[in-house]
């Protein structure tokens, strides 16, 4: 894992309000850009964001 840029992801998720958003700003597919925010927790061994249907909050 590039663990610059899962960090990058997920400052721009958190900016961004949603996976989505990052996704078309990074021009990645919204699965990529999830499962490297999900590699990041589980490297860091913590929940970084609570994910719900509409919104990104931080833990």
């Amino acid at each position: 894992m590039d663990r610059l840029e899962a960090m990058s992801l997920f400052v721009a998720a958190v900016e961004a309000g949603s996976l989505s958003a990052t996704a078309r700003r990074f021009g990645m597919p919204l699965a990529t850009v999830s499962r490297k925010v999900s590699e990041l927790e589980r490297h860091l061994n913590t929940r970084l964001l609570a994910r719900s249907a509409r919104r990104l909050t931080l833990t």
